[in-house]
């Protein structure tokens, strides 16, 4: 749990009234490889911070499994229109390794900003993080080619090929496995 209240601590004073309501409302979780924590069409309840492991979303397209993006250690994920919303999401969630997570529901998340402004401060601050992300990724990715998408998930993850598929690194790429192999000669 440290390495979560570090995070949390980096964008906000944590307090010891605020220290006793983290360790209380965020639960550890072990997801074994290949578990699946969201599915489609369901509201994700939860925000996860990974403490060890690696998570990605993805989602169906033309009934393809598509990888939108990978998470390790240190990161929080969720489906976060989904969990933002608290609408029915159209991503999943699956450990990709055996993982080790901290998780809050939305409820006690919300009770946490409701409770303390720090707290707010911090969900203000991770929010607006992952759309600054978000938003910068997507706006240069339509633009990229093949070669520098590959290089910025590099540059994002750069051990991702020992810790992921191939196939989902490529599928996240849009590109065949093929070109994928490549590009890695490429480096």
């Amino acid at each position: 749990m440290q390495n979560l209240l570090q995070q949390i601590s980096n964008r906000c004073f944590v307090s010891p009234e605020l220290l006793q309501r983290l360790q209380t409302s965020f639960e550890r979780k072990e997801i074994p490889q290949g578990d699946i924590i969201l599915s489609q069409g369901n509201k994700a309840n939860y925000l996860y911070f990974i403490e060890k492991g690696v998570l990605h979303n993805y989602y169906y397209h033309d009934g393809k499994k598509v990888s939108s993006w990978f998470y390790k250690e240190e990161q929080f994920i969720t489906s976060w229109h989904s969990f933002y919303a608290q609408k029915s999401g159209f991503e999943e969630i699956e450990a990709l390794e055996d993982c080790c997570v901290y998780q809050i529901s939305y409820a006690n998340y919300q009770k946490l900003i409701a409770d303390f402004p720090a707290f707010g401060n911090f969900a203000r601050l991770l929010a607006e993080e992952m759309l600054i992300f978000l938003d910068e990724f997507n706006k240069g990715w339509s633009f990229f080619s093949a070669k520098e998408k590959y290089q910025t998930l590099l540059s994002f993850f750069p051990d991702i090929e020992l810790r992921v598929k191939l196939g989902y690194i490529a599928s996240f790429l849009g590109i065949s496995q093929e070109t994928l192999s490549r590009l890695r000669t490429q480096k």
